[in-house]
């Protein structure tokens, strides 16, 4: 059953809160744990690229011949550096789009004991997000250059400690669970399965057991082609599912779904087994400018706002910006309409922009 939607009763079409205190957004209400990246945008010449062997417009993880290039690159002029990563991206957007109290997420991830460590700790704090990292020495704080020639983006992604995090070692502490129980809606992106998915099922099964929110987003199609297993293991546990429609596609495939039309892989995704049936699975999937398609009771298409095709300058970031306008409805027990809406708020004023940078404070009503 499909319908187009802009408005209905929220008593019937409501997220289940009722766990969420109703008294606004408290800090650490939410949680995320992921890869944490420290963004470094620079505008570099075609030599730059030729040197490392990079294509204008182009998103790649760094080998052995890029090592250089991350140091090189902070020589530049006007180096800009953001705390990045997927599930830091949407944790920092909910919070600019709650702006007021400040930590209300949290977010865990494994950076190193180094200058660029150091930078993601200071970018982290200004963006209010209350980032707790597991700090080591053997590999050093993950990066992403952005190397920007006019209009386009070659982005060089270089994991190295993001992929170091221990669960044993950080979460399992005492004083980061006691975090990880303040919370009251989760979400990591589908990338930290490659990472610690013993540390994903800790969360998931806590949010599970407590009658909380768990959020995961498929992240990439190459998550259920290689990952399929961690991410089923997790599955029963997601009370709500984001992806995009090429992730979606790529799931329904590995999942022999035999069909390729996305509000029927919404509506299947959905009936997957569940362990908190409490509440029903939710599954969002964004498909760019067009419609995007939830699944509560129905499978309801959601239009995205309007925007000129000449005002897009980077759409690099606009599923982590989603996530994050649709977090910070979430935690404030909206609708999943208003949720929605509050994504595609959040998109568009990224889109708009280079990088996963966003205005002082939004205008959002």
């Amino acid at each position: 059953c499909s319908q187009r939607a802009r408005r209905f009763e929220p008593k019937k079409e409501a997220v289940d809160l009722s766990v969420i205190i109703s008294l606004g957004c408290c800090e650490n209400m939410l949680f995320g744990m992921g890869n944490p990246l420290l963004d470094i945008s620079a505008v570099v010449d075609k030599d730059f690229l030729d040197k490392f062997g990079l294509k204008p417009n182009d998103q790649i993880l760094a080998e052995d011949r890029h090592k250089a290039l991350f140091e090189e690159i902070v020589k530049r002029n006007k180096v800009e550096y953001h705390a990045g990563g997927s599930t830091q991206n949407s944790v920092k957007i909910a919070q600019w789009m709650l702006q007021k109290p400040h930590k209300v997420a949290t977010f865990f991830g494994c950076i190193g004991k180094d200058r660029f460590g150091e930078i993601l700790k200071k970018k982290a704090e200004e963006a209010h997000v209350d980032a707790h990292y597991y700090e080591q020495n053997e590999e050093p704080t993950g990066t992403c250059a952005a190397c920007i020639t006019g209009d386009n983006r070659s982005l060089v992604a270089n994991l190295a400690a993001a992929n170091c995090y221990k669960k044993e070692k950080h979460l399992d502490l005492d004083s980061n669970w006691e975090l990880v129980k303040k919370a009251k809606v989760y979400y990591i992106a589908g990338f930290f399965l490659t990472v610690s998915p013993e540390s994903i099922l800790k969360v998931a099964r806590h949010a599970s057991d407590k009658n909380k929110i768990f959020c995961m987003n498929l992240s990439a199609p190459f998550i259920s082609q290689f990952f399929k297993e961690p991410l089923m293991e997790v599955m029963p546990y997601v009370d709500i599912l984001f992806g995009n429609e090429t992730e979606a596609a790529t799931f329904a495939k590995e999942l022999g779904f035999e069909t390729d039309d996305i509000a029927e892989i919404a509506k299947k995704t959905q009936n997957l087994p569940k362990e908190n049936t409490k509440r029903q699975r939710v599954v969002v999937f964004t498909q760019g400018k067009d419609d995007t398609v939830a699944t509560v009771g129905m499978v309801t298409m959601f239009p995205v706002l309007d925007i000129d095709q000449n005002d897009i300058v980077d759409t690099n970031g606009a599923g982590d910006a989603f996530v994050g306008g649709f977090l910070s409805a979430l935690v404030q027990e909206h609708a999943l309409e208003e949720c929605i809406r509050a994504g595609h708020y959040a998109a568009n004023v990224i889109i708009r922009r280079v990088g996963c940078t966003f205005p002082e404070k939004p205008d959002y009503h």
